[in-house]
Order: C-alpha cells, then sequence, then structure tokens
C-alpha cells in the first residue's frame, strides 16, 4: 500500500515531535503493509513550509529506516492550505509544494466552511500544471451537507482522498457516513492514513482496505490504496477508474442551475 498523506516528519508540524516517534510510526506503517510514503507536512499561517528542511529530513529518516531495514520508501509532499501566499507561490513554483515535485498537490479545507472562490482556486492551480487532490472532504462539516460541491469539482478534474479512520468509523459517525457514500458512488480516488502519532492518528491502512474490497470490490479497493497512490508518488498518469456513479447524469441541468445561482 502507499500512503500519499502522513505527518511523519519530526517536528514540523503536528505530526511526529521527534526522530524516534518518526521511525516508530514508519515502522508501524511498514507492519501494517505500507511500502511508500508521502511526508506531508502542513503549509499554514502556524506551520512554515520548507522545501529545503523537508527534504534534509527525509533523507536522514530514510537513511535510519534502510539501517533498521524498515521496507518503506519515504517521498516528499505538503499538507497545502489555501492561504493566499500558498497559492501565488503554488502557481509560480508548482513543484514546490507537489508530491515529490511531479504535479498531483494535497489540498486541505478547513475543519469548518470553504474558502471562498474554491472552484476558481482549483482551476488557477489546475493551469499551472498542478491535479489537486482534496483531502478527506468526508470531515467538513460543510461538504457533509453539500455534496454537489464535490461532484463539481469531480466533474473539473479534482481527486479526492479520503481518511482510513473515517471509512471504520474512528472520525466520528458523519465523517464515516459521508465516506462510504462517496465510496458508494466511486468518488474516491485514494485512501489515506493522515497519520499524526502511534496512538490516536495511526498510520494504518490494512483494515480500511480490506472493509472497502468487502463492501466495493477488491479492484476499487487496490485502485485506491495501490495503484491510484502510486501513480501520484511516481508522477505519472492515473490509470484507468472504474466508473463514477450519479457523477455525470444531468450535467448539463446542474450547471445551468449553478449559473443560475451564482455558483
Amino acid at each position: 500500500m502507499i500512503d500519499i498523506h502522513h505527518h511523519l516528519l519530526w517536528g514540523m508540524d503536528d505530526g511526529a515531535s521527534t526522530l524516534e516517534a518518526s521511525v516508530a510510526m514508519a515502522k508501524m506503517a511498514a507492519a501494517d503493509g505500507i511500502t511508500h510514503i508521502v511526508c506531508s507536512p502542513h503549509s499554514n499561517g502556524q506551520y512554515f513550509y520548507a522545501p529545503t528542511i523537508v527534504d534534509a529530513k527525509i533523507a536522514e529518516l530514510q537513511e535510519r529506516l534502510d539501517r533498521d531495514s524498515v521496507g518503506v520508501k519515504l517521498g516528499r509532499g505538503c499538507d497545502f492550505h489555501m492561504s493566499y501566499e500558498n497559492i501565488q507561490e503554488a502557481k509560480v513554483d508548482p513543484a514546490k509544494f507537489s508530491i515529490n515535485g511531479l504535479g498531483y498537490l494535497l489540498v486541505e479545507v478547513p475543519d469548518y466552511g470553504l474558502p471562498r472562490g474554491l472552484t476558481e482556486i482549483f482551476y488557477q492551480l489546475q493551469l499551472a500544471g498542478l491535479t489537486p487532490i482534496l483531502t478527506h472532504p468526508e470531515r467538513n462539516p460543510t461538504l457533509q451537507n453539500d455534496q454537489d460541491r464535490i461532484a463539481e469539482w469531480l466533474q473539473r478534474g479534482v481527486l479526492v482522498q479520503v481518511t482510513a479512520g473515517s471509512v471504520l468509523g474512528r472520525m466520528g459517525k458523519h465523517a464515516e457516513r459521508m465516506a462510504h457514500e462517496l465510496l458508494e458512488n466511486r468518488w474516491v480516488h485514494f485512501l489515506a492514513t493522515d497519520a499524526h502519532n502511534t496512538s490516536s492518528r495511526a498510520p494504518k491502512m490494512r483494515e480500511a482496505l480490506e472493509l472497502v474490497a468487502t463492501k466495493y470490490g477488491p479492484d476499487y479497493a487496490h485502485l485506491l490504496c495501490v495503484s491510484n497512490p502510486l501513480a501520484v508518488f511516481m508522477g505519472k498518469p492515473m490509470p484507468p477508474q472504474l466508473e463514477p456513479l450519479n457523477l455525470y447524469e444531468d450535467m448539463q441541468e446542474k450547471s445551468w442551475w449553478r449559473r443560475l445561482l451564482g455558483r
């Protein structure tokens, strides 16, 4: 399995606090069957994202894991928050925040509400050569009550990542319900851990993969946990996807109503 959203690097944000904590998280992930991890520290008003520091810590941690025979390959990403400064920097330097500098960008919306003009921001990022990956929309109350917004973004080429813990009911009932609604419609492209530690936000995906395989089919589970995230890690085009449900029906009518409502 490949985990594209993981707060593994110590001292960068609210994830691992020490190098030893990072090692413990990586070992737990490896034991669960995770072979690749995108280290994705926050970039927001609280945490400064410096690619040179991130790269140096990844190199140090990778050396330690190799020495300890932990079979995990690390990559660089960013939990990208929609500040004005971030958006402008990403448009000028698309490689700075994207996964391994290869074009796929993890985009996190606030816990409550949504930034104004988000559809236009996604479009601007796409014009800069980036492919936005909307992270854990199932945890946002606004989107829980308005999944049409997600449908519109999907139609425009935005990808969706759901947290493994949400699938298992560990992020609350509302997040669990929406995660399964998205999965049932095949609106999800990735499962990821969004791991922060080895206890409350652990780096595990196996149980969620098995549940998705049981409920929605092994082919879909493999796409979400292996094929799609591997393409992202390598900066390759996405493989053929299963046909989404309830996405393109009445698209023209919905677009007309959105124009009328100014959405």
